[in-house]
């Protein structure tokens, strides 16, 4: 299975930008942010935030990203247009709120297919809680589950994908790990639902990625793959491999053998420190398509499997270390 797309943050593009607008004043547009993401070599999507990247017609903004030479790989929504989304999106106590959610989502799903994508991820960090007695547990996860429900039923051809996360900016997101989020998706229960995984936020969920993925794979589906990675104690959005090099190259591993065919999307932060986005993008693409390589000869190496079948670790190392830094 080859992993050729490579996708972006495009709001990282906003980093540095004496690099490239040295007389700008303010802050890039979307389209100025989409013009020096189509500098980057290798980089082949976008994925765009809803409703923030969306202010045009969807159609003339995809004519335009596509005249650049990128693809749109699905919007990411974004609960922000109302302050009272900062209680609960799908799970906010009034019913108002809840519905204003879902029909934000809805207008997302539609934009999404305007521009001819099929992929609408949601992230719902806002629904949780900060305190113990903080709110009905039962009857959160009866409306988180009903709000997904209706997001999905909206248009079934549209592949809803949950991306999960542990906290921010709620102390505790209801759909905090893989498992909790698949568990909710079966009860939703609807076809087009599945599950984005993002490294940085399984880390510090807990999870090894790579068997996080494969569960993923074998009760639901795996429609986004978040590449970045972190010291596994918040959401650092460091460089692919910066921190846990082996572990990400497990989880490339695992989902190639899974069959996942999608885009692998960077999560990275050069905006934090000021980093050239470019350039970070690019090394980004370079690490990726190199430890792909390590996986094909993994996966042609006999002795992997059979050390991976006996459980022998200290055998199974030596393996990895051998194309890893060297025999």
């Amino acid at each position: 299975m080859t992993l050729s797309r490579f996708a972006t943050r495009l709001n990282s593009f906003s980093s540095a930008p004496h690099l490239f607008w040295p007389d700008l004043r303010g802050k890039p547009t979307m389209m100025q942010m989409v013009e020096r993401a189509a500098r980057t070599e290798g980089l082949t999507d976008l994925d765009l935030n809803f409703p923030d990247h969306i202010h045009d017609e969807p159609q003339a903004i995809a004519h335009r990203i596509g005249d650049l030479g990128l693809a749109i790989n699905g919007l990411a929504m974004r609960y922000y247009t109302n302050p009272a989304f900062k209680l609960g999106a799908f799970t906010h106590p009034d019913r108002s709120v809840r519905q204003e959610a879902i029909d934000l989502t809805r207008r997302g799903i539609d934009a999404a297919r305007a521009m001819g994508v099929d992929l609408m991820t949601i992230w719902l960090g806002q629904d949780g809680f900060d305190y113990s007695f903080g709110l009905d547990y039962a009857q959160a996860w009866d409306f988180e589950v009903a709000g997904i429900r209706a997001v999905a039923e909206h248009d079934p051809a549209c592949r809803i994908s949950i991306e999960y996360k542990p906290d921010e900016p709620r102390a505790h997101s209801l759909l905090g790990d893989a498992a909790t989020t698949l568990l909710a998706i079966a009860e939703a229960g609807a076809p087009n639902l599945g599950v984005t995984i993002d490294f940085a936020h399984a880390l510090y969920a807990g999870e090894q990625p790579a068997f996080a993925a494969h569960l993923i794979h074998r009760r639901s589906r795996l429609f986004g793959v978040h590449l970045n990675d972190g010291y596994a104690k918040r959401d650092d959005g460091l460089m692919v491999g910066a921190v846990h090099l082996r572990e990400t190259l497990e989880l490339l591993r695992q989902i190639r053998r899974d069959g996942y065919d999608g885009a692998l999307y960077f999560d990275t932060f050069p905006d934090t420190s000021g980093l050239d986005p470019v350039a970070e993008y690019e090394v980004n693409i370079a690490t990726v398509r190199r430890l792909l390589t390590i996986a094909d000869r993994l996966d042609g190496d006999n002795r992997l499997g059979e050390a991976l079948g006996r459980q022998d670790a200290v055998a199974s190392q030596a393996i990895v270390n051998e194309l890893l830094i060297g025999a």
